[in-house]
């Protein structure tokens, strides 16, 4: 009787723990895909150290990121996509990420919050930057004072040196794209800015699957021309990099608010949403600043002096709605004129 009356009360003990929910497994660790700059992850690594927690990063471009994070929708192996959540991605494969506001977002300036549930801004991404290599204008006789905007891209001096990434895969070359069709025409994203773009594609290099390929490459000397964004180019600047400089196009230049999402049923959710709260919060907001990147908490302006104040750029708004909207139809217009320009 004794033995069947302990038997019971372990029985309810079980029972009684489970009613309360399971507990969660992984509490110690965070698992990240990121196509960030190396100075962005680090910021998830400080997050890490602040809290205990390991965090592994797995660094790709956004198209891999968004790729991996689909064919493993059934048992997901990461918690967070760390940047390339832009509008049309945080639309477009809302089905993969769990919704969640992060703490604190009710305070960040109205333009960058969270409008869609799951997207968490961050920081400021210069989409438009044009990093030149200053021995190879020499070599080419071209004077870099002269060099202003996405106009002087079209140079048939610099035919076959420019280098830019795929707007069909890359957020940064995505987001580079509807730059141009922003500012290149008499309107914005009319016809005439897409006969600029047919202009553009006819002097590229080529298309480069990673964007730090862009910007490495500029410095290294494989490219005279970076299309890249601003973050890693700035990044050089600060690490002592001579021979690199950063032009702002003339024409204009968007900041777009770089974002992060909670993957849909991420192993390490308690870590996950913990990390979405830090990332916007005082703290992290401060940890961004020592980066080569912009807080999207603009009170924050603690930056690095190698950056170029925004009053120094023209700076213009892009809609981000219509450019989500249209983003399937203008990667395959990219494609299709890139391929007949380019045929292999």
């Amino acid at each position: 009787m004794k033995k069947l009356l302990t038997i019971l009360m372990a029985t309810m003990l079980v029972l009684s723990m489970t009613a309360c929910g399971p507990k969660e497994e992984g509490t110690d660790t965070l698992v990240i895909y990121s196509p960030n700059s190396d100075a962005l992850v680090d910021v998830a690594y400080k997050f890490g150290e602040l809290y205990g927690i390991t965090v592994e990063v797995q660094s790709q471009g956004t198209g891999e990121c968004l790729e991996k994070i689909v064919a493993e929708a059934e048992n997901p192996q990461a918690d967070i996509l760390y940047g390339g959540v832009n509008y049309a991605n945080a639309h477009n494969y809302a089905e993969y990420f769990e919704p969640y506001v992060a703490k604190g977002d009710d305070k960040l300036p109205e333009a960058y919050r969270n409008v869609n549930g799951v997207a968490t801004h961050y920081c400021l991404d210069g989409s438009a930057a044009l990093l030149i290599n200053l021995d190879i204008f020499a070599e080419l006789g071209l004077d870099p004072e002269e060099f202003k905007g996405y106009n002087d891209l079209l140079n048939p001096a610099l035919k076959g040196r420019i280098a830019m990434g795929n707007p069909a895969a890359s957020s940064s070359a995505w987001a580079e794209l509807t730059n141009m069709l922003l500012v290149m025409g008499d309107e914005p994203y009319d016809e005439k800015a897409w006969e600029w773009v047919g202009k553009f594609i006819d002097n590229l290099t080529g298309i480069l699957s990673s964007s730090s390929a862009i910007y490495k490459g500029v410095v290294n000397g494989e490219y005279a021309v970076g299309v890249s964004y601003e973050d890693p180019c700035v990044g050089l600047l600060v690490d002592g990099a001579t021979n690199v400089k950063l032009v702002y196009p003339e024409e204009g230049a968007v900041w777009l608010p770089a974002g992060a999402a909670i993957i849909k049923n991420a192993p390490n959710m308690v870590n996950a949403k913990k990390f979405l709260d830090w990332l916007i919060s005082e703290e992290g907001q401060n940890e961004i600043a020592k980066t080569t990147a912009r807080p999207v908490n603009t009170a924050i302006s603690n930056t690095t002096d190698k950056m170029t104040p925004f009053d120094q750029i023209k700076v213009v708004v892009e809609d981000r709605a219509f450019c989500g909207q249209n983003k399937k139809d203008w990667q395959a217009r990219w494609e299709q004129m890139y391929n007949e320009a380019h045929p292999e």
